[in-house]
């Protein structure tokens, strides 16, 4: 990407599409999994914690965090995103556990004057021109011992995706940018590069779970047998953590520790 997305003129076509599905079910219900692995981790004298949601969007997960008692600070560059997740945290009655910042994450350090004690930086980095040095950065406000979780779109996902559905051609033409999928990203990230990356700022990899191992490569024709929603839900919570299918997600989610 040459310059990093805004999502101001699609918000609510991106609340719909990527929450009010069952693909975003599997997504909130294994990442809510693996965050209370990491609350369980993390060590600290306070029982609220203060935890960053950056390029938090509608702030889905971090609602859970602060229904628990913890504080959020929200950061996003759109005002449209930061406008409906405002509207549903102060339905849930939050609206005292949470701290709005209209920026961009490369600005974030200049809002907080302490370290915090958990990041969350979900489905971000796909977006960003330069998603490497703008991970880094944001690592830099994490407290000694604290925690970081980190969900990015899978390149090994997309392809595997764009090879289930036939498009072999896009696939050895090294899957060009169709600018007709506005919510998905031109490209994923290796995983590779982005766990170096994380070792690289003095971080621990603690786990890692993939987000989607089955649920986008299950085919459409008259072969397929019967299942239900939960019964690919309990598959995904079942085989996620476990490689290779940890590798195949469309996601991946990853928790780090300073």
């Amino acid at each position: 990407m040459t310059k990093d997305r805004n999502f101001d003129n699609i918000a609510h076509k991106f609340a719909q599409n990527i929450y009010g599905s069952d693909k975003g079910n599997i997504r909130q219900t294994v990442v809510w999994e693996d965050l209370n692995h990491i609350l369980s981790q993390i060590e600290s004298d306070s029982k609220s914690l203060t935890v960053v949601d950056a390029g938090g969007g509608l702030a889905q997960m971090s609602q859970k965090l602060a229904k628990l008692g913890h504080k959020v600070i929200l950061c996003d560059v759109s005002s449209e995103m930061l406008a409906l997740a405002k509207q549903e945290i102060v339905k849930q009655g939050l609206l005292e556990q949470y701290t709005f910042i209209h920026a961009p994450i490369q600005e974030l350090h200049q809002h907080i004057d302490e370290p915090v004690d958990l990041i969350l930086f979900h489905a971000v980095m796909e977006w960003l021109a330069e998603p490497e040095a703008v991970l880094k950065q944001l690592m830099t406000l994490l407290v000694a011992n604290g925690m970081a979780s980190i969900m990015f779109y899978n390149q090994h996902g997309l392809v595997m995706k764009n090879v289930v559905c036939g498009n072999i051609p896009h696939v050895l033409q090294g899957m060009p940018h169709r600018k007709r999928f506005k919510l998905q990203p031109q490209k994923g990230l290796i995983p590779t590069d982005v766990y170096q990356w994380l070792e690289e700022s003095g971080l621990t990899i603690c786990g890692k779970s993939g987000i989607r191992c089955f649920h986008d490569y299950v085919g459409f024709s008259e072969y397929v047998g019967e299942y239900t929603p939960q019964q690919l839900l309990e598959l995904e919570q079942q085989l996620c953590r476990t490689e290779p299918y940890l590798s195949m997600g469309r996601y991946i989610h990853v928790w780090v520790q300073k």
